[in-house]
């Protein structure tokens, strides 16, 4: 290269670093008020005896809690559950603690929780319920059919985050990669989480989503498209921060339930690559629950990619199974 193009180089350097910036701007600008909007709009808060709760509602049918995971909020619960409204189920879809517009009370423990999850049921005059537990929501479900025997219609566990014997030691389990992720780095900033999943996709998928990106890119388009969805709707981050530095404490020191106790008939679904080892987690809990089903894949990851109708059409199964 020749002095010349050198010093031209170096001369718009600045100015194609600055259009860079202004592009990048906007594009965080427009996907982050759209994420926004997103959650803004599609829930209601019910006043309980536990104080507010974020929820949405869909579907007709017999009543289906469905309980999301880290990162979530109703949104999630309603992007999980909306396929079951298509088959005669009525989908009622929490905000966790500190998730969204849910409070995150001074007690915020999973038995706390499950006490919240009947509150809401007692708002919506709603006795009786299937409930949906998906990965960090495990906890809050396994001990509402532990405390609410009565007013559990079946427990179905998708890749739950729950205890096991030896793993982190005999009573705790270690801070799962997206806990560290998304408190040490992206819960700092949203645009820090945007910038991730827009320009490195493939890491995200295996840090937060704990799930194999070669897995994702030999699925069909439409589960490669569910799969960018639950990326993209982790955002806005920021208020689902404190529900997220709380799901910290929470999956670092799960102790054993009384498993043994839940009488509810109950499935639980996982893969053996998943990244958050909940293949173990399950296997272990339907083996304490009394006629517990377990449904495991060898391969999908946390997101059960490639199984995903499988798994589904078990989940609609059983709850039919089980009104």
């Amino acid at each position: 290269m020749t002095k010349r193009r050198i010093r031209f180089a170096l001369l718009t350097m600045p100015g194609v670093f600055l259009v860079a910036c202004v592009v990048v701007g906007v594009m965080y600008q427009r996907d982050i008020q759209a994420a926004r909007a997103r959650i803004s709009s599609g829930s209601q808060i019910a006043q309980t005896a536990c104080g507010p709760i974020e929820y949405a509602a869909a579907g007709e049918g017999a009543p289906v809690l469905v309980v999301h995971g880290a990162g979530g909020g109703f949104d999630q619960g309603l992007d999980f559950g909306m396929p079951l409204t298509r088959q005669g189920f009525s989908v009622i879809a929490v905000s966790r603690f500190g998730y969204l517009r849910t409070p995150l009370p001074e007690d915020a423990a999973p038995a706390a929780q499950a006490d919240a999850h009947a509150c809401l049921l007692d708002a919506l005059h709603l006795t009786r319920v299937a409930v949906i537990g998906m990965s960090a929501g495990g906890p809050s479900s396994l001990q509402f059919a532990i405390r609410y025997p009565q007013r559990t219609a079946a427990l179905v566990l998708v890749v739950p985050g729950a205890y096991y014997p030896g793993h982190g030691g005999d009573a705790n389990v270690v801070a799962s990669p997206t806990m560290v992720f998304l408190r040490d780095t992206a819960l700092r900033s949203d645009f820090i989480f945007w910038a991730a999943i827009r320009f490195a996709p493939e890491t995200m998928t295996r840090l937060v989503l704990a799930t194999d990106p070669a897995l994702v890119a030999t699925a069909s388009a439409e589960e490669q498209a569910e799969v960018a969805v639950v990326r993209e709707h982790i955002l806005p981050v920021a208020p689902r921060r404190i529900g997220l530095l709380n799901e910290t404490k929470v999956m670092t020191s799960l102790e054993r339930y009384p498993l043994e106790n839940i009488h509810a008939p109950t499935l639980a679904i996982s893969a053996e690559d998943d990244g958050y080892d909940t293949y173990n987690a399950a296997r272990y809990t339907v083996s304490q629950i009394p006629g517990a089903r377990f449904l495991g894949f060898p391969s999908g990851g946390h997101l059960l990619v490639g199984h995903t109708r499988a798994a589904l059409n078990e989940i609609t199964r059983f709850l039919r199974e089980h009104p």
